[in-house]
């Protein structure tokens, strides 16, 4: 079951990245410009490693499903899913896995944007430290929120730059 949970958020990313380029195409027709773009193939090797990963991790390593560890994780990487896609629904054509801004549009403060700068960070890290441990593999769960760590703090320095935070 677990693979099978893997391969669902695998499929996912890939839904997440079609719309993405949808959106991009919409952002670059309305002025939209690309900020930060260096660090974006790190960011999608990164994310593509984790789910290869756990999976690796898991079979390689025989690392059992403990219920009092893997039932939270899982809750709490549904608790993430649900976190991103709010934030997804919240920015609408303006969601990119890019940094792309679009000239003379105001902030967004609904949503989880009305309480965090970057709620969608927030579900990256819970999924990436969940996901793996669900099935107790803790090296993944470790290695990712290093990479992601130093990626992220890349991605919001970029992300506030453009958006004129200061």
């Amino acid at each position: 079951m677990y693979y099978l949970l893997i391969l669902v958020v695998g499929a996912e990313r890939l839904a997440e990245l079609a719309l993405a380029r949808n959106h991009a195409r919409w952002a670059f027709a309305h002025g939209g410009t690309e900020f930060g773009h260096r660090h974006y193939p790190v960011m999608v090797s990164i994310h593509t490693a984790l789910l290869v990963s756990c999976v690796a991790e898991v079979a390689l390593l025989h690392r059992p499903f403990i219920g009092w560890l893997g039932w939270p994780m899982l809750a709490l990487a549904a608790a993430a899913q649900a976190l991103r896609w709010w934030c997804v629904a919240t920015l609408g054509k303006r969601w990119n896995t890019m940094v792309i801004v679009l000239p003379d549009a105001p902030l967004v403060h609904g949503g989880p944007y009305r309480w965090l700068r970057h709620p969608n960070y927030v579900a990256v890290v819970l999924e990436g430290l969940a996901l793996p441990l669900i099935h107790t593999a803790w090296l993944t769960a470790l290695w990712f929120g290093l990479a992601n760590a130093a990626v992220l703090r890349e991605r919001i320095r970029v992300e506030n730059a453009a958006l004129g935070y200061r």
